[in-house]
């Protein structure tokens, strides 16, 4: 009888963890994520829960009162401020995450989220393809109101998208609120459809099915490197910019194997992984760099109110999709 019930002790002490995670990463990156975690620690299983930016956050946001997910890894920052608002994030302060950029761990000690990257925005343009309707290539967001380009422009649904929320919060603060929504009334005219992907706008760039795609500039350096035929656009007004975080959903059963996975998602190896994706990441002198990626882009990244952008984000979505959401691809 002890023999038996020192042997079930045993399976339970060996059978691993398992996390699981809320994630807006790429699909096709979260083998790639797992694996590299799993290298260091092999007892801890992922279950992703996967899909784009805003179905994650009002997934989240819906399960408030009985939380599903253990961890949250790979998603807009705007989305952490929003959940740490609401109280749904457990503060934990993983070792090595003073040591990440300022702006890139929550300023609360200990922090509540602590960032993996940032990405930003930029226009992917096709000139062989802009060339067969005769299309100029634009250099600022206000050449895209141009009315020769009607039809021939695609952006991210900013309810689904973190890069079209992105987008959007950034022209409201660029142009002022009113400026703001004159300036999508008039690039809506010019709009063929809304994407449900951030990364989407581009990728058709690259393929021909259209001539310029609004989405952000490491996807387009990436594709331009296999020899896509896109120039990488950075408008001369400003370019929104956004991070990526992970954080410790509160309540989760499984606290331990979660402080884990935050522990290692600010360890170089992480930050080196990150960088496979982005070209800035959260710990100093990791990032390499990319080739195409354009230079000017720091100097025109906008001073941009992240916290601003998560307080109004259920307002400004309402009354972008109150606009616009006609335009918007059926959801898969």
């Amino acid at each position: 009888m002890a023999t038996a019930v020192l042997g079930s002790s045993l399976q339970a002490v060996a059978a691993p963890a398992e996390l699981t995670v809320y994630t807006g990463l790429e699909a096709s990156d979260l083998k790639k994520y797992a694996e590299r975690f799993n290298e260091d620690y092999p007892e801890i299983k992922i279950n992703w829960v996967r899909d784009s930016t805003g179905i994650i956050t009002a997934k989240l946001l819906a399960e408030k009162e009985n939380p599903r997910a253990d961890v949250v890894w790979g998603l807009a920052g705007t989305s952490l401020l929003l959940l740490n608002q609401e109280g749904m994030l457990e503060p934990y302060a993983a070792p090595g995450a003073e040591l990440l950029a300022e702006g890139f761990r929550d300023a609360a000690n200990p922090p509540s989220w602590t960032g993996m990257d940032a990405w930003v925005a930029a226009i992917c343009f096709n000139p062989y393809e802009a060339e067969k309707y005769n299309l100029p290539k634009p250099e600022s967001w206000k050449d895209l109101l141009n009315p020769i380009y009607k039809g021939h422009l695609i952006m991210p649904n900013p309810a689904s998208s973190g890069t079209g929320y992105l987008d959007v919060s950034s022209w409201l603060q660029t142009f002022g609120e009113e400026g703001g929504w004159q300036y999508m009334d008039g690039l809506h005219e010019n709009i063929a459809r809304y994407t449900h992907s951030g990364s989407k706008p581009c990728k058709l760039a690259a393929s021909g099915e259209i001539p310029i795609g609004i989405s952000f500039a490491f996807r387009a350096a990436k594709l331009k490197n296999q020899g896509a035929p896109l120039e990488v656009i950075v408008p001369t007004e400003g370019v929104g910019w956004e991070l990526e975080a992970a954080g410790i959903v509160k309540g989760t059963k499984n606290l331990d194997a979660a402080k884990k996975l935050m522990d290692w998602s600010v360890t170089r190896k992480a930050n080196a992984l990150y960088n496979e994706g982005y070209a800035v990441v959260a710990l100093p002198g990791v990032a390499k760099p990319v080739p195409n990626f354009p230079p000017e882009i720091t100097e025109r990244m906008i001073k941009n109110d992240l916290q601003w952008a998560a307080s109004n984000r259920a307002r400004i979505l309402r009354e972008w999709s109150n606009r616009y959401d006609g335009k918007s691809e059926a959801k898969e």
